[in-house]
């Protein structure tokens, strides 16, 4: 019997595994891979997004990336390395890891989860918890406890895109040093990619060639394939938009390799082991919030988070991208009563999935204020177990006090 269950150890499920170790819990963390990382290592989505507000835990990640020389403008980060930190910290702070360990089932009574079923290599585990975080990004542990749930946008139930990220080395920078900088070379990738598009030689719906620097000289991370339509919770579409994104991944690469002299000798050093995904399901929380509280810069009392990241949506349909900004300087914050729900005494969720619309979770999206969340959803967790409450019962302005003292950016 464990005092917390963390399903899912991307960037949200670390930082609350994290979180409540440090407040004394016997936490457990479950990731169905056999590392973790979540988006920053099986999603391969290796910049981090800048926003103001991110501090504690992820600023201690930062630091630690730094010290391994994994990391480059405190941005661009490897992400082979970044499995080797993870480790490394987790097992440091004394948290419990179980991989290979794919949530099936959810057992409720009474509005409290009382165990969580996992499956791997012909086995069943159950496993039970006082408290239970859902870091799963799709909202899995929720959906299964029969927690109210929201997917897409409002009008129509779209998400969006997905996207499988990839990696190109061996680029002669000698040749064209355009590709020595990768914000330079967006441009001529561009215009290549949007005239192969015209001749039907390209066939994905995205606008433009979106690519960032890695950690290598010579390498260039592509965030370009796009794939819309897709229901990231449906196991039948999740495959089609597997195997879609990587024709779009073939199509691309053949055509650098043959049209740009510097991509002649080049090769695909990594694809993401699972597509990207940008939204799918989030839950119907205490609060749920918006695209006005996101671009007002709403601050509440219960504020556990900052973001400033804009409202940044890729299509659901095809080509396009909204960026709706903050004003210069200025952030919102995100409310703990978005961290659960109401039906639910002992579940917390934190990174993409907490209660917001499709809007305003196209901003608090990014990994750093998953962090932010997880941290804030694991020290919640503490609190609640150290005075026998439920998860809607923990005072807020505690909760702020212990997150300010761990280093968070709060007020």
């Amino acid at each position: 019997m464990y005092q917390l269950i963390v399903v899912g150890g991307g960037p949200a499920g670390i930082a609350a595994a994290i979180a409540a170790r440090r407040q004394g819990m016997k936490t457990l963390l479950v990731e169905r891979y056999g590392f973790l990382g979540g988006m920053a290592t099986a999603g391969l989505v290796t910049p981090f997004m800048h926003t103001l507000g991110a501090g504690g835990l992820y600023q201690e990640l930062l630091e630690r990336l730094n010290k391994w020389d994994a990391i480059k403008d405190n941005r661009f980060f490897d992400g082979e390395l970044m499995k080797l930190v993870l480790d490394e910290w987790l097992l440091e702070e004394g948290v419990e890891i179980l991989f290979h360990a794919l949530l099936t089932d959810v057992k409720v009574e009474d509005g409290c989860i009382k165990s969580v079923t996992v499956s791997g290599k012909g086995q069943e585990i159950s496993l039970s918890a006082s408290y239970f975080i859902d870091g799963t990004g799709d909202g899995d542990l929720a959906a299964l406890a029969g927690a109210p749930m929201n997917i897409g946008r409002e009008s129509d139930g779209l998400c969006q895109p997905m996207t499988t990220c990839f990696q190109v080395g061996g680029i002669d920078v000698g040749i064209d040093d355009t590709y020595m900088d990768a914000y330079k070379a967006r441009k001529p990738l561009t215009e290549l990619y949007l005239e192969a598009k015209k001749e039907g030689r390209i066939k994905n719906p995205r606008e433009n060639v979106l690519i960032f620097p890695t950690t290598r000289t010579g390498e260039i991370h592509f965030n370009t394939t796009r794939i819309v339509g897709k229901n990231p919770v449906s196991l039948f579409e999740l495959t089609e938009a597997e195997l879609e994104a990587r024709k779009q991944i073939i199509e691309l690469f053949s055509l650098l390799k043959e049209k740009v002299l510097a991509f002649k000798n080049a090769y695909i050093t990594r694809i993401a082991t699972q597509i990207g995904v940008r939204e799918s399901r989030t839950i119907i929380g205490a609060y749920q919030l918006t695209e006005e509280d996101v671009l007002s810069g709403r601050k509440f009392p219960d504020g556990i988070g900052k973001c400033s990241y804009p409202i940044d949506i890729h299509s659901p349909q095809g080509e396009g991208t909204r960026i709706s900004t903050l004003k210069a300087g200025d952030w919102y914050e995100i409310p703990y009563t978005a961290l659960y729900t109401p039906s639910l005494k002992n579940l917390l969720v934190a990174g993409r999935c907490i209660s917001s619309t499709h809007e305003a979770q196209a901003s608090l999206r990014i990994m750093p204020t998953c962090m932010v969340t997880g941290q804030a959803a694991g020290t919640a967790a503490a609190l609640a177990e150290a005075q026998k409450l439920t998860v809607d019962q923990v005072p807020a302005d505690e909760l702020i006090r212990v997150l300010k003292a761990e280093g968070a950016d709060l007020r």
